[in-house]
C-alpha cells in the first residue's frame, strides 16, 4: 500500500495552476445540464452553503473535471493514470467553525455511485481551523489504496464500525477511520467519532471543528471513471 499522504487545502488553492503539470482534459459534464462545472484544477465554487472543490492536487494526475447540480448532488469525471500516489481529492465542504464541546450534534447522510474499478476511496475529511489535525472517514475504497499511520485496533462508533489508523504527513496529525465494509449509502454520526479521539483516547483537545468535507481520494481512474454523489447533507447544531 503507497503512503498516504496530503497537502492542505489552503496550500492547494494558492499553488500555481501549471505547478504540477496537469493537462486538463475538456470531459463532458452530465447529460442533464448541471448548474456549475469546472476541468480546472483548483476549480471551485459555492452552492448552498457548500463549497466545491476540483481540488487536483498530487503529482503526475491526468484530465478531471467536476459537475454540480447542487452543493449536495454532485459528481466526478476524472482520468488519473494508474500510477501510485493520489492524484487529486475533489470534494464538496461545509464550514462548521465549532468547537467540539460546544456542539450538540454533527452528522452526514451520503448516497454515492462509485465504479468497480480503479484505486481510489471515498471519505469524510475533516480538519480542525487551524490545520493541525486531520481526520478521515473512508465509507468505501478500492484498488491499492491504504491509510497512513498504524492500525490502532477497530472501534464502532457513530453508526459504524472501523478500523483506526494514527499517523502523521509532516504537516498534520492524521486519524484514519475505515468502514470494515463498503458502503453506498448511509448516516455517519461524527460528533461521537471526534469524542472518542478528544476523551478516550487523548489525542487532540477541545479542537475548533471547521471543514467537514466529502469527497474522492482518487489514485488512479485509467480510461476515465465517473464518480457521483446522488446525495450529500452535512447538519450539525
Amino acid at each position: 500500500m503507497a503512503p498516504h499522504t496530503r497537502v492542505r487545502l489552503a496550500q492547494a488553492l494558492t499553488a500555481p495552476a501549471l505547478a504540477l503539470g496537469i493537462a486538463v482534459g475538456a470531459a463532458a459534464a452530465p447529460a442533464s445540464a448541471a448548474v456549475w462545472n469546472s476541468c480546472d484544477q483548483w476549480g471551485n465554487t459555492s452552492l448552498g452553503g457548500y463549497t466545491l472543490y476540483n481540488n487536483i492536487w498530487g503529482s503526475g494526475a491526468g484530465s478531471q473535471c467536476v459537475w454540480a447540480n447542487s452543493g449536495t448532488n454532485w459528481g466526478v469525471w476524472a482520468n488519473h493514470p494508474n500510477t501510485g500516489g493520489i492524484k487529486s481529492y475533489p470534494n464538496s465542504k461545509k464550514v462548521i467553525n465549532k468547537t467540539i464541546t460546544s456542539l450538540g450534534s454533527l452528522s452526514s447522510s451520503y448516497n454515492v455511485t462509485v465504479p468497480s474499478s480503479g484505486a481510489y476511496n471515498t471519505s469524510y475529511d475533516i480538519w480542525d481551523t487551524d490545520y493541525d489535525y486531520e481526520i478521515m472517514l473512508w465509507v468505501n475504497y478500492n484498488g491499492a489504496v491504504g491509510p497512513l499511520g498504524t492500525a490502532q485496533g477497530t472501534v464502532t462508533l457513530g453508526g459504524h464500525t472501523w478500523s483506526v489508523y494514527k499517523g502523521s504527513n509532516g504537516a498534520n496529525e492524521v486519524f484514519s477511520f475505515l468502514r470494515t465494509s463498503d458502503s453506498s449509502s448511509g448516516t455517519v454520526n461524527i460528533l461521537p467519532i471526534l469524542k472518542w479521539i478528544k476523551d478516550t483516547k487523548g489525542w487532540f483537545g477541545n479542537e475548533t471543528i471547521g471543514d467537514v468535507q466529502f469527497g474522492y481520494e482518487i489514485t488512479s481512474s485509467s480510461g476515465g471513471l465517473d464518480f457521483v454523489t446522488n446525495n450529500l447533507t452535512v447538519s450539525s447544531s
